[in-house]
C-alpha cells in the first residue's frame, strides 16, 4: 500500500494518473491547505519541504520500514522503477524521459506556478510579473509544441515524461490559455485525456473556491499559503 498525501492540483494529479496507470495499491490522504494541514511537524517528517504531493511506500522493493518519498518528479521516478512501467528500457528513449521530466520540473511546473500566482492570486498592480511569467508560460507551451511535432510522446512513447506535463497543460486554461492555439499539444493532449486510468487519476477536483480566476483568501489562508504561517513552520524547530 502506498500513502499518497494529496491535494488535487497538477503535482498531485502527476502522482494519481501515475499510480492508476502503473495498477499499484494506493489511498488518497487529503489535505486542506487553505486551513493549514500541510504545516503541521508530522507532516514535515514525511516531506521536510512541507509542499503536496508526498507518498509513504510501506511495502517497498528492499521490504524495510515503509520509505516516504517528496517532490513530484521524484516519486514518478520511484514509482516507475518500483512497478517497471511507464520508463522506457531503450536508453535513448529513457534519456529523453528524463530529459523531459526535468524539464517540466525545472521549467513547465515553476513557470506556469508563477503566472498562475501573479495573475490569480497576487493583489493586483503586479504588471511586469504578469508580463513576465505569462510570456514565460506561453515560451514553454511553444517548446512543447514543437517537441510534439515531431513525436507522438515526450520520449517517443508514453511515459512519466507525459505524466508530468498533463496535468500542467490542462490547468494552463485557466491563465487563459487554450490548447487549441497549440494544434500539436491537442493532439497529444486529447489522446491522453481519454486513457481510463488518467480518468480515474483526475476524478478528484479542486473546489470551485481554487479554480476560479482570481481565488479570495482570507488573511490566514493567504498565510498558510503564501505568509507568515508558511514561513514559520519551515522555521520551526518543533518536530
Amino acid at each position: 500500500m502506498i500513502d499518497v498525501h494529496f491535494v488535487p492540483t497538477p503535482n498531485g494529479h502527476k502522482v494519481s494518473m501515475a499510480l492508476e496507470e502503473m495498477g499499484l495499491e494506493h489511498r488518497l490522504i487529503r489535505y486542506d491547505m487553505l486551513k493549514g494541514d500541510h504545516l503541521t511537524p508530522a507532516f514535515r517528517r514525511i516531506n521536510p519541504n512541507a509542499r503536496l504531493p508526498a507518498i509513504v511506500d510501506h511495502a517497498p522493493s528492499d521490504g524495510g520500514d515503509p520509505f516516504p518519498v517528496f517532490e513530484s518528479g521524484a516519486i514518478l521516478v520511484y514509482l516507475a522503477e518500483k512497478s517497471g512501467k511507464l520508463m522506457p528500457v531503450a536508453p535513448r528513449r529513457r534519456s529523453l524521459a528524463m530529459q523531459w521530466l526535468m524539464w517540466q520540473m525545472a521549467g513547465l511546473g515553476p513557470m506556469h506556478g508563477q503566472a498562475h500566482h501573479f495573475i490569480r492570486y497576487a493583489p493586483d498592480g503586479n504588471p511586469y510579473a504578469v508580463e513576465r511569467y505569462t510570456n514565460e508560460a506561453r515560451r514553454l507551451l511553444a517548446v512543447l509544441n514543437r517537441r510534439l511535432r515531431d513525436a507522438e510522446y515526450l520520449a517517443e512513447e508514453y511515459s512519466i515524461a507525459d505524466i508530468s506535463a498533463w496535468p500542467w497543460v490542462r490547468a494552463a486554461r485557466v491563465i487563459g490559455f487554450e490548447i487549441a492555439e497549440f494544434s500539436h499539444i491537442k493532439r497529444w493532449f486529447d489522446a491522453i485525456s481519454i486513457r481510463p486510468a488518467v480518468v480515474a487519476g483526475t476524478s478528484v477536483a479542486n473546489p470551485a473556491l481554487l479554480s476560479s480566476l482570481r481565488v479570495p483568501l482570507t488573511e490566514e489562508q493567504w498565510s498558510n499559503l503564501f505568509g507568515q504561517n508558511m514561513l514559520a513552520s519551515a522555521e520551526s524547530e518543533e518536530d
